[in-house]
């Protein structure tokens, strides 16, 4: 059956004691509701995804979820007041023909992609199923600082995201329980309580909810467990050139550089980010970005390579990759560049969900040798090492 996803991130974190969005806190560099839309994307069930967030965040969070779920991100929602609300208006904007919905909080980050895929299998068998742990300690009833009872464990679970439903009864379960000012804790309280039953799937321990600061750093500890110790080095090369020509802006490493020229080109010929992408395309064996955007292509004319580079960014995602290390040189006798350096730095860490110590830009004259020393064109030549995503614990490379 046709599944697609819910991300309820709406959420403030309160008792995460942020300013901002929950979703977008960063873990190891990078935002929290990256990796739970990066492992729905890597579940090749999952066709769609859509996201609740903050009405005053859908705009970063929406640059997010494009990097982590390329074309299988069908839109970013503003949110309700709560978390109920928040996914009965993500649902309303999924797209016709899924008949699977998988709801999964943006704040469990350490979801196994294994997971999804027996939960929306369940759901597809039995019509709802949720993950779940068996509780493995003793369980008090208390009240007033005193034990006023033990309670008998047998048969008691931890519930966990991803919750999977068929689609239909998913959305009768919201619309009865709004008509009844019903207010449940998770998707599957408010099929209850229609009574239909929810299979439980085994759920992962690692698959925790950050809701105060500590469990971020649980988070952080399992990724770094996660990590492998060593890994076959992937290195590729790139290298890109475009001639010099009037009436065009000079676009180099997402930055536009004040020049009486630009480079000509179907895109925006930046060279730096077409050299850049063909070094990443390369070592991840993935060919090369005349293959992956044809110059011929109408929808690429004058396209944003640092567009085009997010969406290498989510190719190599998919494959288990993400950039280790980029170093680029450009060749170009004027204009000077190295004041634009850092700015080219950040732009395009920016695009590829990195931070900008892991990208170097250095830039060199031809000393007047040649087409370029005759400031005919631009060129740039890069090498790039990936690393295994971490997130990706399906063993997939």
């Amino acid at each position: 059956m046709r599944v697609a996803a819910v991300v309820p991130a709406a959420g403030r974190g309160d008792r995460f004691g942020g300013s901002g969005p929950k979703a977008l806190v960063p873990l190891r560099g990078r935002p929290l509701v990256e990796y739970a839309v990066a492992a729905l994307c890597a579940a090749t069930a999952v066709e769609a995804i859509v996201i609740a967030a903050p009405a005053d965040a859908v705009d970063p969070i929406a640059d997010v979820a494009r990097r982590a779920a390329g074309a299988k991100l069908a839109a970013v929602v503003p949110g309700g007041p709560d978390r109920q609300a928040s996914v009965a208006l993500a649902l309303a904007a999924l797209p016709d023909g899924p008949e699977i919905v998988l709801v999964h909080d943006g704040a469990r980050p350490l979801v196994p992609v294994p997971l999804i895929a027996a939960v929306a299998a369940a759901a597809a068998d039995d019509g709802a199923a949720t993950a779940a742990l068996p509780v493995d300690e003793t369980v008090k009833r208390g009240e007033d600082g005193w034990v006023r009872a033990t309670v008998d464990r047998v048969g008691l679970f931890r519930v966990q995201t991803p919750q999977a439903f068929h689609r239909t009864l998913l959305e009768t379960a919201h619309r009865e329980a709004e008509r009844a000012g019903f207010r449940g804790t998770d998707d599957a309280a408010l099929v209850e309580r229609l009574g239909r039953p929810v299979r439980l799937v085994p759920g992962a321990p690692a698959n925790l909810k950050i809701t105060v600061p500590a469990d971020l750093v649980l988070a952080e500890t399992l990724l770094r467990r996660d990590e492998p110790v060593s890994f076959a080095p992937r290195v590729g090369i790139g290298f890109d050139a475009h001639r010099l020509v009037p009436g065009r802006p000079l676009r180099l490493g997402g930055v536009t550089i004040p020049f009486a020229r630009g480079l000509e080109g179907h895109s925006d010929a930046d060279v730096i980010a077409h050299a850049v992408m063909d070094a990443l395309l390369g070592a991840a064996g993935c060919g090369d970005i005349g293959r992956l955007f044809p110059p011929g292509d109408p929808a690429y004319r004058g396209a944003d390579s640092m567009r085009l580079l997010s969406q290498v960014r989510a190719l190599l995602a998919e494959r288990g990759w993400r950039a280790a290390h980029i170093d680029v040189v450009v060749m170009a006798e004027s204009p000077r560049l190295a004041p634009h350096a850092e700015a080219m730095r950040a732009a395009m860490a920016q695009a590829l969900g990195t931070d900008p110590t892991r990208l170097s830009i250095k830039a060199t004259t031809l000393e007047g040798m040649g087409a370029i020393g005759r400031e005919e064109g631009i060129a740039a030549q890069a090498v790039a090492s990936l690393e295994p995503v971490s997130e990706r614990r399906d063993g997939a490379r």
